[in-house]
């Protein structure tokens, strides 16, 4: 019965595995179980030590506790210092309960034991409670006269002493204990060491049986392999194995390799036998017939048809190249087109057709006897380079193998090659042929070309001469090639140096405007708050000290705006804004502007309007204003006594046709500024038109000024189509007189349009932003305007029309934060912000301005600097619009960098508005009063 059961190797294994577990199985049930019965006994020491410890010094702990308790109460007389001591007297009766029950068998233990309770008794009796019952009754004498003695001392000095004896014991105890323990352990080790060594032993014998059992068939397979290999390749041999295990399923599987190693033997030997006779031929037709002669008897197949490939015109086909056992009744047809028939499906499908049992075959198999048809057709197609060139037709009576097929693949491989280089060989042969021939006709030309060549080699030297003198000029202009090249590439780099200079230079402007705004914000507006002296704390003549601080500051400011426009005018970034401006309120601005600086001075101003000039023109205003003022300034400034005249009229047209050719008269209008002021010598009057240019360094002690205004003036008026032209006499005064079209004109537009894309490429760089020059006599008349369209735009009665009381009662009890790193601003504002009623809550940076906002958030406005540490103000305003409690909030942006670019992106970045540093507080208010009012709106 077991003999014919089929043990494998693993079921082989396994049964030994099984024996050596149950083996170790029996030895780990044996030993588990006294080392449990050890472990518990040694838990059961450990937990009983732990709790007569734990009962000894909770017993020691209650004493203590009533002792100190006791005392505590004797000294303050305090009812509270009695709770330890009644708690104690409570719970160490338990506690000494508990211990005489785990101290039940060891008399002497018990007897220790009931000596401490006698010692705690007495000292209760005896000390504790009759001191404080004398301290409840106040007998202070008596509680003195108890403790001169103090016989509780030695009740309490006794009890360390029994309790500290039954720890000791108690520990001597346990440890021998302990040792009995360890001694029943290591016989329980010694009998475990005893069962390894029976279960090796045991494990052993049973490996080794397993072991025998599978090499001795493993052997029997490696002795039939190594016949076969000594057999030298006779792949004929098999392994015969008498068990039923892996061991046969390998040398089942180890057979069917050497089937298929004879099968694929037998197709390498096969094509070896074709490679070998294509070698050396050059004609396909031979090519053709060795071929079907030599495979078809191995595929076992009585007739084969070779086509080749060839074309009739542009149509490829497959041509009939030669045949096997082919008879005349019967022969097959001579060409196909692609795709007709089997043979062109072939060669156009590129993959091989086996039909079974055909109808209607024509061709048959003949012998000297009889006529078979066959039963099974093969079409195999030989390919080249991707591209058919061949196809091949087998009949058999027999059905074709998987071998035969595999044969045909392995041919194919190499055959479309074979098939080129004999065609290959024909083509040499047909060139070589026809290269013979043309030698011969060549041969003769050669005799006529010789004499030509004589002749020729005279028209060569000829030639030899004339190509030396164009090298020398080749040379010649290489060289200067290069020398131009280096001149390319020296300008080129030098226009890099400018490009990169024009971009230093704005960038420089941008941070110096930024770094001297904000030191300047604070001086205006301190110096604001100074001079209008609304608490009364300072003098007039302080208030005075006040006003210059702050008409200095708005100088300063003047001429910082004047670098900029001066610089955006270099670089061709100046935005101009086209529109139709009435020309007749002109001189109703210019005299409220001029007239209280003609009063102070004591100069008469004239405004004289010719009365047919247009009523409106089309130009920048803005810029239009900005140069009158400025021109009208100068006047002012360099006329000590006589008139100012501000003339408004048709141009000349000789001046005209000297500084504006191609112009008309008509299409002009003139604006002129005649004062009776120093003058200006005519050699000098070119001069005053340079950036930083005066008269000389006494103009500039005696008058002040930077000497940039006539030069922003000048570059504008071109920008707008126009001119500057000056008129002037040595100490009898000026004339100034400014050029524009007086008609919307395209052609002024499409010089801007091509100015301002001209700077564009040139000198790219961020643009600064248009701010309004105001010239040092009217700075102070009148600041600098915001650029807010807020501002603009706000009604009437929110910019200006609100009384004092008004403003009070919208900003009195407003929260606003105020996020400014900069101490000098912060100390400014916060004053100014404060003295209208406003609570003013300070962020020194973004992130502190986050974190007050997390915490609260309950605030009216946010005043948000832009240039800060940590987190600036751009990513604050983002982080605060992500705030579902921030998002409905006016932020205004505080900005000191006068760029158009920074300005947008404070309004993209999320802020309601924005205002330019140094800020006017006024200007600020108006601002504050726009959005506040807003959101009472709201």
């Amino acid at each position: 019965m077991f003999k014919n059961m089929n043990y494998t190797i693993r079921m082989k294994i396994a049964i030994g595995y099984l024996l050596i577990i149950c083996c170790l199985g029996i030895t780990i049930a044996v030993v588990s179980e006294r080392i449990n019965t050890l472990h518990n006994e040694m838990e059961q020491i450990i937990t009983r030590d732990l709790e007569i410890q734990n009962f000894i010094t909770n017993i020691r702990y209650n004493v203590v506790s009533m002792e100190t308790s006791q005392r505590g109460y004797l000294i303050t007389g305090r009812q509270s210092y009695l709770l330890p001591y009644q708690e104690g007297k409570s719970q160490w009766e338990a506690n000494h309960t508990s211990l005489a029950a785990l101290l039940d068998n060891n008399a002497s233990a018990l007897k220790e034991l009931e000596a401490v309770k006698l010692t705690i008794q007495n000292w209760i009796n005896t000390t504790g409670e009759p001191t404080i019952a004398m301290r409840a009754n106040n007998d202070t004498d008596g509680i003195q006269t108890f403790f001169q003695n103090d016989p509780g001392k030695a009740d309490i000095d006794k009890l360390r002493t029994q309790l500290e004896d039954m720890r000791l014991s108690h520990i001597d105890e346990t440890k021998s204990y302990i040792l009995q323990l360890e001694s029943r352990n290591r016989i329980v080790t010694l009998s475990l060491y005893i069962l390894l060594f029976a279960v090796v032993i045991v494990s052993l014998l049973i490996v080794s049986f397993v072991s025998s059992s599978i090499v001795k068939t493993i052997r029997q397979v490696s002795s039939t392999i190594t016949g076969i290999s000594v057999a030298k390749g006779d792949l004929s041999k098999r392994i015969h194995v008498k068990t039923n295990d892996e061991i046969k399923e390998l040398a089942e599987a180890t057979n069917a390799l050497l089937v298929s190693l004879e099968a694929q033997s037998w197709i390498t030997t096969r094509v070896a036998e074709i490679a070998t006779m294509t070698q050396g031929m050059n004609n396909l037709e031979e090519l053709g017939r060795s071929f079907l002669s030599r495979v078809a008897p191995m595929v076992g197949a009585p007739y084969g048809v070779f086509y080749i490939r060839g074309a009739k015109g542009s149509e490829p086909r497959m041509n009939k190249l030669a045949a096997y056992a082919e008879s005349g009744d019967a022969e097959a047809r001579a060409s196909f087109r692609f795709g007709e028939g089997l043979i062109g499906q072939c060669a156009m499908d590129k993959r091989t057709y086996l039909l079974s049992a055909p109808d209607d075959y024509k061709a048959g198999i003949q012998s000297g006897t009889t006529e078979l048809n066959p039963r099974n057709l093969l079409i195999v197609p030989i390919e080249y380079e991707g591209k058919v060139v061949a196809v091949v037709e087998f009949a058999s009576l027999e059905p074709f193998t998987a071998q035969h097929l595999k044969l045909l693949e392995s041919i194919e491989d190499y055959f479309g090659v074979t098939i080129d280089n004999v065609t290959g060989r024909m083509e040499v042969e047909r060139l070589l042929s026809e290269s013979q021939a043309l030698t011969e006709e060549l041969q003769t030309q050669t005799e006529e070309l010789q004499a030509q060549s004589e002749e020729l080699q005279m028209q060569q030297e000829e030639m030899r001469m004339t190509t030396e003198h164009l090298e020398e000029q080749n040379l010649f202009a290489a060289q200067k090639t290069r020398e131009l090249e280096h001149a390319k590439t020296e300008l080129e780099a030098y226009a890099e140096k400018l490009k990169q200079s024009a971009q230093y230079k704005s960038n420089f402007l941008a941070n110096m405007s930024h770094e001297l705004r904000t030191p300047l914000n604070s001086i205006l507006i301190l110096s604001q708050m100074l001079y209008e002296n609304e608490n009364k704390l300072l003098t007039e003549e302080e208030e005075g000290y006040a006003r210059v601080i702050h008409s200095s500051g708005n100088d300063l400011l003047s001429l910082i705006n004047d670098i900029l426009d001066l610089s955006k005018i270099e670089a061709g970034k100046i935005a101009l804004v086209m529109d139709d401006v009435n020309v007749t309120e002109i001189p109703e601005m210019m005299r409220m502007l001029f007239d209280p600086v003609a009063d102070k001075k004591g100069i008469t101003f004239r405004i004289e309007l010719q009365h047919d000039i247009p009523s409106v023109v089309r130009t920048d205003g803005q810029r239009l204003q900005q140069i009158l003022k400025n021109l009208l300034s100068n006047a002012f400034k360099f006329t000590e006594s006589g008139t100012v005249t501000l003339k408004l009229h048709q141009a000349d047209p000789a001046v005209v046709a000297d500084k504006m050719p191609g112009s008309a008269p008509e299409e002009l209008l003139a604006f002129s500024v005649v004062d009776t002021g120093i003058g200006i010598p005519r050699d000098k009057q070119d001069l005053i038109f340079g950036a930083f240019q005066q008269l000389d360094g006494n103009t500039n002690r005696v008058y002040g000024g930077t000497g940039l205004g006539l030069s922003i003036c000048n570059e504008l008026a071109n920008l707008l189509g126009g001119c500057i032209v000056v008129e002037s006499e040595l100490h009898k005064g000026s004339s100034f007189t400014l050029y524009l079209p007086a008609t919307h004109c395209a052609a002024i537009e499409l010089e801007q349009a091509s100015m301002q894309a001209s700077a564009s490429y040139s000198a790219p760089g961020r643009q600064f932003e248009d701010v309004n020059v105001d010239d040092n006599a009217t700075a102070a008349a009148s600041p600098p305007i915001s650029q807010s369209d807020s501002i603009k735009n706000a009604p009437a009665a929110a910019s200006s029309g609100k009384d004092g009381s008004e403003e009070t009662a919208l900003f009195l009890g407003k929260r606003v934060l105020l996020v400014e790193d900069d101490e000098r601003n912060i100390f400014a504002i916060d004053k100014a912000l404060k003295n209208k009623g406003l609570e003013v809550v300070i962020a020194r940076n973004g992130r502190e301005c986050l974190d007050i906002v997390a915490s609260d958030s309950n605030f009216d406005l946010v005043l948000m600097d832009i240039m800060m540490p940590i987190m600036d103000g751009f990513e604050t305003t983002r982080a605060l619009r992500a705030d579902e409690t921030m998002q409905d909030k006016p932020i205004i942006a505080l900005t000191a960098k006068a760029m158009k670019s920074d300005q947008e992106s404070c309004l993209q970045a999320g802020a309601s508005d924005y205002i330019s540093k140094p800020i006017h507080m006024e200007q600020l208010f108006s601002l504050m009063r726009v959005w506040l009012t807003k959101q009472v709106g709201h």
